[in-house]
């Protein structure tokens, strides 16, 4: 595969990018970046720091102004973070975002509070993440894992179709990752389209269907986990080792 060719497209495609370029003042921190996400694949975005992952995740949020083409279930993306649940959109944060002083049960309830089956799909995911134990803990007094987990619990409680998880890795151990490599197929085995931006290298090859590579906000290689890990721009991105092809 060329690694600069654009990804498989299709009617199919849950998440488009399409010549997405974003500027801040004279700064651009994406340029021309084009990729899709289907149903139930794992697409990883990867890249060094600085290199505009988190701004496309910023930018399918609506959280920021760009040029080019955000599209969700092939209409464009929600212009507004507020219409996101309903569009089937579901992200997590670097920084968790969870509320300290409400418990696990209150932070999982929050994006489905108006529905119906709230309860019902709170209890599931308190389930899912071996949560009920601590449902009715403050946040603040949980473990580091015991909070990520939270925020994922939360990001899945609105079945959403597209999933966008920033760093869910971080700071966790072998074993909590393992866990959450088991959880994110799971999701994607449901149907559901993921898109995760992570600096854990090794979580990544053996976690997504394809790999896309940034680097100054531009894209420099896509592919497989084995086409990126041969290709020499990504050791040049990473290293700083000179490319030789």
């Amino acid at each position: 595969m060329n690694p600069l060719s654009p990804s498989p497209e299709g009617p199919e495609a849950r998440l488009e990018l399409r010549a997405v370029s974003v500027a801040f003042g004279g700064l651009t921190a994406l340029d021309d970046v084009s990729f899709d996400v289907r149903p139930g694949e794992v697409v990883a975005l990867i890249g060094p720091n600085g290199a505009g992952k988190t701004t496309v995740f910023n930018t399918v949020c609506g959280l920021v102004r760009h040029r080019g083409e955000v599209r969700v279930d092939g209409a464009p993306a929600p212009r507004r973070t507020s219409d996101l649940t309903g569009r089937g959109v579901s992200r997590t944060l670097q920084g968790l975002g969870l509320f300290d002083g409400l418990t696990v049960r209150e932070n999982v309830l929050l994006p489905v509070a108006a529905r119906r089956d709230a309860d019902e799909r709170v209890a599931a995911q308190l389930r899912a993440r071996d949560l009920e134990s601590l449902a009715e803990r403050p946040v603040a007094a949980l473990s580091y894992p015991d909070r990520k987990r939270v925020a994922l619990a939360r990001a899945l409680v609105t079945d959403p179709r597209l999933l966008l998880l920033d760093e869910p890795a971080g700071g966790l151990g072998a074993d909590d990752i393992a866990a959450l490599g088991t959880v994110v197929r799971d999701v994607a085995a449901t149907g559901c389209a993921v898109l995760l931006v992570e600096h854990h290298v090794d979580f990544v090859m053996g976690l997504a269907d394809r790999i896309v590579v940034l680097d100054f906000g531009r894209v420099i290689a896509r592919g497989t986990p084995d086409e990126v890990r041969d290709d020499p721009r990504v050791e040049e991105a990473y290293l700083g080792v000179k490319a030789t092809a």
